[in-house]
């Protein structure tokens, strides 16, 4: 019985060791991207500091900052939830090996005590010359190499529960020692967040007096993003048109080889490369509520991503440029068609490709529009003419 249990202890710490560290990887990945993402927010929020009064801008960068670290916090919690049930196991672990340890170390005594007591009984030589006959003489000889062994086996146990013993006592100091420092982590951010909530809170009243302004803006915001949405559209009817030659369904009819490029495509999501090498989401995909106006939503057809002046603009994925085409305001816009799905990068100030040009991951297509202090990439991704929301496509690591 003691066998199976000690057995199932062992195949539970391979379980354990293997499965705890997955998890604990995927929190401290999480936790790095969030990490670089507020560090690079803080570099693109020095740069609206030149201006003297607080830019809508820098509240978005902010915004954006205080997401990032709320969700920093949140995986930091996860991990102390993870190392505090690993170290309650822990503890039931080692409590267990204590006991089997002390169950073996019974079990020795006992097999001491009787040899001890019965050693004159024992004698080797006098038990084997007493045998009957060579046949009993070769059983006792072997009686008395097993017994041999079985003690032998015995303190073996002994040794090596008690080496994991001491083995999974040191891994428990080190659960309880990356505790504190995760405790530590947490308290330092929260105390950042704190101090972000203010500061954004402190540009909100200050944005408070510039309500026209920002009403204006957000009307030329509204009818810029009409404009794209119809441009969208209108690429996607043509298309449309161009794949079917003649009049059909309301669908993309696929050659086999953009069938493959689409298949592809569609089996990249939440694997495909950021259109920036570096950036972060300071605009959000569907229906939000304006920062400052209250009661007023806002519509993203895409997601904004802010980056650094003359940032270089790349392809998502394979695909086949579909129109550049410029709108007012907007600036210029590149459509590129993965199969019957469609990426769009918007406010290009410089294009690197045209009308029909075939395009490779990561390939460099234009450069970002710098306006003052903000240098902001429209991103939208289309499956024939349904919106979809970028980030359940994008990479979570902007390296991959």
């Amino acid at each position: 019985m003691l066998k199976y249990k000690v057995l199932f202890i062992f195949i539970f710490i391979f379980i354990f060791s293997f499965a705890f560290p997955q998890s604990r990887q995927e929190l401290e990945k999480r936790k790095l991207q969030n990490e670089k993402d507020i560090s690079y927010t803080n570099e693109l929020i020095k740069k609206t500091e030149k201006n003297k009064t607080d830019s809508f801008n820098k509240l978005l960068l902010i915004n954006s900052k205080i997401s990032n670290r709320e969700k920093l916090i949140k995986d930091i919690n996860s991990e102390i939830t993870l190392l505090n049930s690993n170290i309650e196991t822990q503890h039931e672990l080692i409590t267990t090996l204590n006991k089997d340890y002390e169950n073996l170390k019974n079990e020795y005594a006992k097999v001491v005590m009787f040899y001890y007591k019965n050693r004159s009984h024992y004698d080797r030589i006098m038990f084997i010359l007493a045998s009957a006959d060579i046949n009993t003489a070769f059983k006792r000889i072997k009686y008395l190499q097993q017994y041999s062994e079985y003690r032998t086996n015995q303190v073996n146990k002994l040794l090596e529960t008690k080496s994991e013993i001491e083995l999974q006592l040191a891994e428990l100091e080190n659960m309880k020692s990356e505790k504190q420092l995760l405790l530590k982590d947490q308290q330092s951010e929260a105390n950042e967040l704190r101090k972000e909530k203010a500061d954004q809170n402190k540009i909100i009243q200050n944005l408070e007096n510039q309500k026209a302004e920002l009403r204006k803006k957000l009307d030329q915001q509204i009818k810029l993003a009409n404009d794209l949405q119809r441009e969208i559209e209108k690429v996607i009817v043509e298309e449309l048109a161009k794949a079917n030659k003649k009049k059909g369904p309301n669908v993309f009819q696929l050659t086999p080889e953009e069938k493959k490029l689409a298949d592809n495509f569609a089996s990249n999501k939440n694997k495909l490369p950021w259109p920036t090498e570096r950036g972060v989401v300071t605009g959000y995909f569907g229906e939000n509520p304006h920062p400052v106006l209250k009661g007023i939503m806002v519509r993203n057809d895409g997601i904004d991503i802010s980056t650094t002046d003359g940032s270089f603009i790349r392809s998502v994925f394979d695909g086949v440029v579909t129109r550049v085409f410029v709108i007012p305001g907007a600036h210029t816009t590149v459509i590129i068609r993965h199969g019957n799905y469609l990426s769009v990068y918007s406010n290009l100030s410089e294009v690197f490709v045209k009308q029909g040009d075939k395009v490779k991951t990561k390939q460099s297509i234009g450069k970002i529009f710098t306006d003052e202090d903000k240098s902001v990439l429209q991103f939208q991704i289309w499956k024939e003419n349904v919106k979809l929301n970028p980030q359940d496509w994008l990479a979570s690591s902007k390296n991959e």
